[in-house]
């Protein structure tokens, strides 16, 4: 099915908007570099520092406001950059920490529905407790009010940083519940795309976990979840695109390092 024109014009249009908002905010850091300004010159060290800088920040600068663009059709609310609520029950925190400790030991395995409703049992219970969550990159409400708390990661997370973010998915379960223990939840990492195509995501390092199957969404099945089927493949043509269209306009950009 993919994109429909008014998708496809919207998100070219936030893909431009972006890259153009990141060019008016851009300095380039002022090391000094002489061999490699003499080697490359002084454009094309001020691209390659712009391309390091952007995909540094690719996540929030692009990827986030593009996801929003996208869901907006499909969803009934989609936004980015969203607080969660912050308040936590003391039983909760006890079942997220005992969740964790049997993934690390390998006791048991990643089970996205079984913790929720172990998480549901127990939201009000004990004291509440106040906590700063992470904020959730995209938030998306469908259209039967089943709620998705996005954390947009890069395509190659380090494997120490697993753990957190299983506890920062549970931990927004537990808060969005704490406020409606009846709500429909769902907390997601997304991989933008996979850098190993055409071979699968080296998803395994995760396994132990992440619940493959509920928690984790890379490349194609992240943008056609958000836009249906065929999203990918045309928000790919989307990119290449905007970049034709605006590529007088960044070599004009780096023109001015020379």
């Amino acid at each position: 099915m993919g994109l429909s024109n008014n998708q496809i014009k919207s998100v070219e249009e936030t893909i431009k908007n972006s890259l153009r908002k990141r060019f008016e905010t851009y300095n380039p850091e002022p090391a000094v570099m002489p061999f490699h300004t003499r080697l490359l010159g002084k454009d094309r060290l001020a691209l390659y520092s712009f391309i390091h800088s952007l995909n540094t920040n690719f996540g929030t600068t692009i990827f986030e406001p593009v996801a929003v663009a996208l869901a907006k059709d499909r969803f009934k609310k989609a936004e980015k950059q969203v607080k969660t609520p912050n308040l936590i029950s003391e039983k909760a925190l006890y079942e997220i920490q005992k969740i964790m400790d049997n993934l690390i030991a390998g006791f048991n395995k990643p089970d996205k529905t079984k913790e929720i409703e172990i998480i549901r049992k127990v939201c009000r219970e004990g004291e509440m407790r106040t906590i700063k969550p992470t904020r959730v990159d995209v938030y998306l409400e469908s259209k039967d009010d089943e709620i998705y708390l996005i954390d947009i990661k890069t395509a190659k997370p380090n494997k120490g940083n697993f753990k957190e973010f299983k506890r920062t998915l549970l931990e927004w379960v537990a808060v969005t519940l704490a406020e409606n223990p009846d709500a429909k939840i769902n907390t997601l990492i997304a991989i933008p795309y996979n850098p190993y195509e055409p071979k699968p995501y080296s998803r395994w390092t995760m396994a132990g976990m992440l619940d493959l199957n509920k928690e984790l969404k890379v490349a194609e099945d992240f943008w056609d979840f958000l836009g249906s089927k065929g999203a990918y493949i045309d928000l790919l043509d989307c990119f290449e695109r905007v970049g034709i269209e605006l590529r007088d306009e960044i070599d004009n950009y780096f023109h001015r390092f020379k």
